[in-house]
């Protein structure tokens, strides 16, 4: 097991793409902590079935990544918990898309304080632990949309491209402490977040190389290997079936 007696702490961890980074973390032996902003019962259920299936140790904390001092809590409660956090995922994001001429400043600084100030909130209240332990990894859930930009997105696209300076500047700073930081830029992936494209589906994957929509599995397994990766740094892995090409 890869990761046995490691703690990994995944944020939006209770259904679709954290999910499945939260179990293949599990599978590879990692205690797991899930930070996540309601769906208390989900989170719950998530857990229980990490510890049944893998006998390994998950827990869930209620947090809004995007409040700061918020974060502060929650990391020192996973630290009285866990005792360390050795890879951090920060998956936690939403979305509220708009033409730009239509987007609100509410819906702007909504998506951004969320997917990239949380990002931000979360590597700078667990940094200390990677200074400590001297190893480690950080992997931040990007978007293709923070690569190419995407109509409609532009709170979004602004925020994941973000994502990506956070990750390189991380990286920088880590890598003499031994610590890796890199991105994934998932592309269309079904989760809840793509389910209501409905008929348009089919004309969607047209533009998509490989003709199919990926899978939170797919996003897992890049998760995994890069946190296993000691010689890839500062990266930005694309998983997208060559849309972003």
């Amino acid at each position: 097991m890869k990761f046995k007696d490691q703690t990994a702490v995944v944020t939006g961890g209770a259904r679709g793409i954290g999910a499945a980074i939260a179990e293949a973390f599990a599978a590879e032996g990692a205690d797991i902590a899930i930070v996540n902003y309601g769906m208390e019962e989900e989170c719950a259920e998530v857990c229980r079935a990490l510890t049944e299936k893998y006998s390994v140790k998950a827990a869930a904390y209620q947090c809004d990544v995007s409040d700061f001092e918020a974060v502060k809590t929650v990391c020192g409660e996973i630290k009285k918990d866990f005792g360390t956090v050795n890879i951090l995922v920060n998956n936690a994001g939403i979305t509220k898309d708009n033409l730009t001429p239509m987007m609100s400043e509410k819906d702007y600084d909504a998506v951004v304080d969320v997917d990239m100030k949380g990002v931000f909130n979360m590597i700078r209240h667990c940094y200390g632990f990677f200074i400590r332990n001297k190893s480690g990894a950080i992997i931040n859930i990007s978007s293709v949309s923070g690569i190419m930009g995407n109509p409609g997105q532009i709170n979004y696209s602004a925020a994941k491209a973000g994502v990506i300076a956070i990750t390189k500047t991380v990286a920088r700073e880590l890598a003499p402490r031994g610590v890796t930081v890199n991105a994934i830029a998932p592309g269309f992936i079904q989760t809840d977040m793509t389910k209501d494209i409905g008929s348009g589906g089919e004309e969607l994957k047209k533009t998509i190389p490989v003709g199919h929509m990926g899978s939170p599995k797919d996003v897992a397994e890049a998760a995994v290997f890069l946190a296993g990766a000691r010689y890839i740094t500062g990266e930005v892995l694309r998983v997208d079936g060559g849309i972003a090409m």
